[in-house]
């Protein structure tokens, strides 16, 4: 008995000491998913990090003992599970302010982690903004380190983290050894070899893109698979089916709700492609349409029950677990596609008037191509040209068979009304060889030879047939242009370097690396699948685009006159003189003419992101010293210029990165592609190039000469010519197929003015600018509505009451319904 009792005291004693010495922290731990009961609990454990308090023994940030989750509650929103967790934390009493939090898991599988919320002593919180998957450490033996929502650059960074800070991104580069595996956080470069197939034949061999001067192209991202058989320069290709699971560091995959979509938007859109080709097929009509009407019929509602004929041939087609899929889709969906914008109203043909052709070059999805001839003084003349990139490749485009591409300028003149009306079309053709010698008068400036025809406008008979086909050869060009360069290279590829140079020299608890973050969102995934899927030899670009086999290599010769600088958008207007200079403007520049959409409502987002950048940035720098005393703002810099963009790595243009403005110009110029650039070019995919007719893709055949015998088929029936000369129904459903996929936004989209989470930051300062810039953009969105609804500006909507909200923020998207809106600028290019 009295044994027992001095054992009591004693243990008294303990705890009044341990009480007097320790405090106890309490939190709240927030998993994404269902664990079930036997839920992390012991398998996770976490650790503190103290910000100021140094280890005597390791000199490292003070650790606190390790705690472990406990039980809390499940909650559902939306079929996503949401886990809270308990947890306490033993600290000493002078542990200080816990900047880090250390994860280890034991557990058997991986969980993301969504948020931890810790009380503190006095009223105060400490946040962290996790938001990322959780491996157990036996597939990565590392530990997890996440920072808390203060932002630090280097120099200021706390004693108790540095060490931290340093070791994370060492992990993050890796070693550049090995294949990457799903559970990797490894973010590292590589050229574009992975694009053929060598070891299926040399039909599917493709060049290496980057890394040369004659393929210069962006880098992306490494997976470390084994090269191919056949040519050591190429990396081995995935089968079609595990390109879904293609690596990039997990962070940067889809969530799952938004994998889901996609993989149900996938089916849908295989849905309308499969069901009219397998009808037509098996009617023995798979080639040509023969008049606009049964275009038309793609989108209309017929019987939602597949053929049962149809469905069993399909059977043959398509994989067994695909075709269940597709039979469910079937029975829940209609298997048209949606109407396009472009012709929902009655008249059909509104696409063909010379004003819309005009004003989508103001107004459409590659509105960034037109210019202002020079030496014009009254500025009336402009000129779409489509020549000199193309000349080079059409010999080799020409000779693959089954096309028939000219290179095209076009030249349009302004009417008073703000119209740009066609007044002439040149399609080229280079010569053959044997006819050079003649024709030394069309000789162009680069040393190529040109047979060139011109075309004019007319309002009837043969000449307006015509006047139409060399429209349609203007549009299939402009299409090319636009997939695989506006879009594509302009905004996907070459955004890729900028975030792994971001993940791999900036910390997380960077201010630059918050600011950015949201602008990077499932950029590297969707990029991976374009890969596996899209730009691929013998993927659905090649089989839908004009470029066919040389596609990329067009792209990369054009990523040849690419320069960073000019992608600001003030001075691309200035470049394509459709601005002037003016100081007085918020811009800086003053546009030749106000009625011009994408440019009006661009230059108005391009300020409130300029704005909002200038004031976030002075926040963490006072001076240009301090931008040059960072040196993880300089290594960034250092290597987007000399391994990101490495094939330009001696351009003269680069920013030195040696100043405040410098500095906030570049994150300008990377959040305005990442966001307003790519929606202006992506989300209007549907409404314009929905209907083949408008955005045709291909050419199968040149314009007739007058007295051959194809001149006389075209004058039999003018339509049916045009038909045969744009894609046929194999090429047009499947083009329709891959951008009705692209046309939607997910459901868990993120708008320019939005973030993930409400406490991505602790900085009141940063907060209220960033309301600021919230507000602003609910501005323009007024402002956006205002010009829509004001009938003296023409190229607003156009002859097809297509109102253009193509850079409306959307801001106050709370719904998230996501689908075919054609409106909506994500912060990322997310699709």
């Amino acid at each position: 008995m009295i044994q027992c009792c001095q054992n009591l005291v004693d243990r008294l004693k303990t705890v009044r000491h341990d009480s007097a010495r320790f405090q106890v922290i309490k939190g709240k731990v927030v998993i994404q998913g269902n664990l079930g009961r036997c839920g992390p609990g012991k398998l996770v454990s976490l650790q503190l990090c103290s910000t100021t308090v140094v280890d005597q023994i390791t000199r490292r940030g003070k650790l606190c003992e390790a705690a472990h989750l406990k039980v809390g509650g499940i909650s559902q929103h939306e079929g996503i599970y949401i886990s809270t967790f308990k947890i306490s934390f033993r600290v000493e009493k002078e542990f200080g302010f816990p900047g880090a939090l250390i994860v280890k898991s034991m557990h058997k599988t991986e969980f993301f982690l969504k948020c931890v919320r810790l009380e503190l002593h006095g009223g105060l919180t400490a946040y962290f903004d996790c938001h990322s998957w959780v491996y157990p450490i036996s597939k990565t033996n590392v530990d997890r380190v996440f920072f808390s929502n203060k932002s630090y650059v280097p120099t200021q960074t706390p004693t108790g983290l540095r060490h931290l800070r340093e070791e994370e991104l060492k992990k993050l580069r890796g070693n550049g050894r090995g294949e990457r595996k799903e559970w990797d956080r490894i973010y590292d470069y590589d050229k574009y070899n992975d694009l053929g197939d060598p070891d299926k034949g040399p039909d599917l061999a493709r060049p290496v893109l980057g890394g040369s001067a004659h393929h210069p192209y962006p880098r992306r991202g490494r997976t470390g698979r084994a090269p191919s058989a056949r040519d050591p320069s190429s990396e081995s290709r995935l089968e079609l089916l595990d390109v879904i699971n293609i690596y990039v560091p997990r962070d940067e995959r889809f969530s799952p709700l938004k994998m889901s979509e996609f993989i149900k938007n996938s089916i849908e859109a295989i849905v309308h492609f499969l069901i009219p080709v397998a009808k037509s097929f098996f009617q023995k009509d798979i080639q040509n349409f023969t008049t606009f009407r049964e275009i038309r019929e793609l989108f209309n509602d017929r019987n939602r029950i597949l053929d049962n004929v149809v469905a069993e041939k399909l059977k043959k087609l398509v994989p067994q677990e695909l075709m269940a899929q597709i039979v469910k889709t079937i029975r829940e969906n209609s298997t048209k596609f949606p109407v396009p914008q472009i012709i929902q109203e009655a008249d059909d043909f509104g696409w063909q008037s010379d004003i819309e052709f005009g004003r989508e070059m103001l107004a459409g999805i590659n509105p960034m191509l037109i210019r202002q001839l020079e030496a014009i003084k009254e500025r009336r003349l402009y000129i779409l040209d489509h020549h000199d990139t193309l000349m080079p490749f059409l010999r080799r485009i020409n000779a693959l068979g089954g096309l028939c591409i000219y290179a095209s300028r076009t030249l349009l003149f302004l009417r008073n009304d703000a119209a740009l009306k066609p007044v002439a079309i040149e399609l080229s053709l280079p010569l053959n060889d044997e006819d050079q010698g003649s024709r030394e008068d069309n000789l162009s400036d680069e040393g190529w030879w040109d047979d060139k025809r011109v075309f004019f406008p007319a309002t009837s008979g043969t000449e307006r047939a015509l006047w139409q086909l060399a429209k349609a050869h203007v549009a299939i060009n402009d299409s090319g242009h636009h997939q695989l360069i506006s879009h594509w290279l302009h905004t996907h590829a070459v955004v890729e370097p900028f975030i792994i140079a971001t993940r791999r020299q900036l910390s997380s608890m960077h201010p630059v690396h918050k600011l950015l973050h949201p602008h990077f969102k499932d950029t590297m995934h969707i990029n991976a699948l374009a890969r596996g899927i899209l730009l691929n030899a013998g993927g659905i670009f090649e089989k839908t685009m004009f470029p066919g086999k040389y596609a990329l290599e067009l792209s990369s010769a054009i990523y040849k006159d690419w320069r960073f600088d000019e992608q600001a958008l003030p001075k691309d207007l200035l470049k394509r003189k459709m601005a002037v200079p003016d100081l007085d403007a918020p811009s800086g520049v003053r546009l030749v003419f106000t009625d011009y959409p994408y440019a009006l409502d661009g230059l108005d987002i391009w300020c409130a992101i300029k704005k909002w950048v200038h004031k976030y940035c002075s926040i963490f720098y006072r001076n240009d010293v301090s931008v040059r005393n960072d040196s993880e703002i300089q290594e960034w810099w250092f290597e987007i210029r000399q391994v990101g963009h490495g094939d330009k790595r001696n351009e003269n243009w680069w920013f030195k990165m040696d100043n405040l403005s410098e500095l906030e110009e570049a994150l300008t110029i990377i959040i305005w592609i990442a966001s307003a650039l790519h929606a202006s070019v992506n989300f209007g995919q549907y409404g314009y190039a929905g209907y083949m007719p408008n955005r045709p893709s291909l050419g199968r055949r040149f314009i007739p000469d007058e007295g051959t015998p194809e001149f006389a088929e075209f004058l039999r029936n003018p339509d049916a010519f045009f038909l045969k000369t744009v894609p046929n129904r194999f090429q047009t459903t499947l083009g329709i197929a891959l951008i009705e996929i692209l046309s939607k936004h997910a459901s868990d989209e993120v708008y320019l003015g939005q973030r993930e989470s409400e406490e991505w930051t602790d900085n009141e300062q940063v907060i209220g600018a960033f309301q600021e810039f919230q507000r602003e953009l609910q501005q323009i969105e007024k402002k956006i509505i205002e010009r829509n609804q004001d009938l003296k500006l023409k190229n607003r909507s156009g002859p097809r009451v297509i109102p253009y909200t193509l850079l409306y923020p959307d801001t106050s998207n709370v719904s998230k319904k996501g689908g075919l809106t054609g409106k909506g600028v994500p912060n990322s290019v997310s699709i």
